[in-house]
């Protein structure tokens, strides 16, 4: 019989429900449904007062803000956000990793610089929104016609809504350069070419940023028409030279992980997110580098990541990070201590804590050995680290790619749908309902787990197989439904005049 809610720890206050179960249900000795509890929410397992805390993962998720029976229903009618002041306690739980004795290999693109490769795309990159007509001319125009050249995965436009109207060394200015100079250096690109206005601040030099390709304006060309006929001359000549790649044995260790979430529910932290966690620790093992970022959803559990950094340096980066986002939200009106968006919620997430401590169970059990600034390079090797960005998917998952990640697992359990270019995204189901519902955007069903079919590190042990033959060339189901040019989404948080 399929069970019907699960107890995380011995020490939770909670139990979380597995399906929708009717009031009046028995889901564990001593506990009756009082109320209809829906999927993915949480049960009271013990009677608890007004003000009490609650707990889940054996971590406090909120306070009550009324009394509630045992098998009655705790959401965000009865519980609230709680603040307390976090143990952050550097260093404790950071123990070293041995590597694997077996180390494996995928079959990759090596760059003529070193870098490693997934996949073998050429890239138009507008500088400023003024040149992305331009951009996706030049990808229309190859759209359907590289049967010929097999080993090139396609031409594709990424643009953006951005590029101008301050000129001045301000953090938004600053990202949006980042984010656009680390898709020129993407080593998935074969080649790069960046089209501008002429005029902008993201000007073309600042976009190559000394890498590789082509840049080239509107106003320098002789308007757009020019300009498109003139990439697309440069990119059919070098089509035959690109399509000569050969993917080759590399070692695993050479890989680099992007871990993003988004339409999570209140099994997510159950299912796709721990064994996503459990290939994380798989690929360290192998020397491998996995980064995780969302830092307004780590917001609440910072605690449990800087307990695990290898030195209080690293921890107090991180600290540092959540301490800008609080400021950035309280000059902009905001509050980031409670942000589980409506689908959040209806899946059954109350508050960022209880958000929080789901998300960051894809970042594993290893050390973490670095944090980084919004779309910084990442280095190779390094493990488990992390990248200062905001929750929204596109926008995050421009960073990792920006800073160098060749592979990316996307887990979701309202939904999602979400590719990005040129990186391929492995996704992941976080229920058997939904794998059912959505076969075609979904590439793992994780919700074995919650059906007792499979255990966290079998689902794991299988994402880390997944990761390896999508590295080695096998397609997605974002890839297969030509998800990725749209979610180029670079930080832009600058003033405008």
């Amino acid at each position: 019989m399929t069970r019907q809610a699960i107890r995380l720890h011995q020490n939770d206050d909670v139990l979380i429900a597995l399906t929708d179960i009717p009031a009046g249900t028995s889901v564990e000795s001593g506990v009756v449904a009082l109320d209809p509890i829906p999927n993915g929410h949480k049960i009271a397992s013990r009677a608890l007062a007004k003000g009490a805390e609650v707990h889940r993962y054996n971590q406090i998720i909120g306070t009550m803000t009324e009394d509630v029976a045992v098998g009655g229903h705790i959401h965000t009618h009865n519980m609230a956000m709680v603040t307390f002041e976090p143990d952050y306690a550097f260093g404790r739980d950071a123990h070293p990793v041995a590597l694997d004795a077996d180390q494996r290999v995928f079959m990759g693109y090596r760059r003529p610089d070193g870098q490693v490769a997934t996949r073998n795309y050429v890239a138009v990159i507008s500088s400023v929104n003024c040149s992305a007509t331009v951009a996706k001319m030049v990808a229309d125009h190859f759209r359907g016609k590289l049967d010929a050249y097999e080993n090139v995965d396609g031409v594709i436009a990424l643009t953006h809504k951005s590029g101008c109207g301050l000129d001045a060394p301000v953090e938004g200015v600053e990202t949006l350069k980042r984010a656009l100079a680390g898709y020129a250096r993407q080593p998935n690109f074969a080649h790069v070419i960046v089209v501008g206005l002429g005029c902008e601040i993201a000007n073309l030099g600042d976009v190559l940023g000394g890498a590789p390709g082509d840049s080239w304006s509107i106003q320098a060309e002789g308007g757009t028409q020019k300009l498109a006929e003139k990439t697309i001359r440069r990119i059919e000549a070098l089509l035959p030279e690109l399509n000569a790649a050969k993917r080759e044995p590399i070692p695993v260790a050479e890989l680099k992980l992007a871990m993003q979430c988004g339409g999570s529910s209140g099994v997510s932290g159950i299912s796709c997110n721990p064994a996503l966690g459990h290939a994380a620790d798989l690929l360290v093992r192998q020397g491998a580098t996995v980064i995780l970022s969302e830092t307004t959803e780590c917001y609440g559990a910072e605690h449990i990541l800087t307990a695990r950094a290898v030195n209080e340096e690293i921890g107090r980066k991180l600290i540092d990070r959540i301490k800008w986002w609080e400021d950035f939200a309280g000059k902009n009106g905001m509050v980031i201590n409670n942000n589980p968006s409506p689908g959040n919620k209806a899946g059954g997430l109350t508050t960022i804590i209880e958000k929080s401590l789901g998300s960051i169970a894809k970042g594993g059990t290893t050390p973490l050995n670095e944090v980084y600034g919004y779309a910084e390079p990442v280095e190779a090797g390094k493990g488990l680290v992390f990248m200062d960005a905001p929750a929204f998917d596109p926008v995050g998952a421009t960073a990792q790619v920006a800073g160098g990640a060749n592979i990316m697992v996307f887990t979701t359990d309202r939904g999602s749908a979400f590719g990005c270019k040129p990186v391929p995204s492995i996704k992941l189901a976080g229920s058997t309902q939904l794998y059912r519902r959505m076969p075609d955007d979904m590439d793992i069903n994780t919700g074995t787990i919650l059906d007792g079919a499979e255990t966290v590190e079998q689902v794991g042990t299988q994402i880390f197989e997944r990761i390896i033959a999508v590295a080695s060339g096998e397609k997605t189901a974002s890839e297969t439904l030509g998800y990725g040019e749209e979610e180029f989404c670079p930080w832009d948080m600058g003033i405008m005049l």
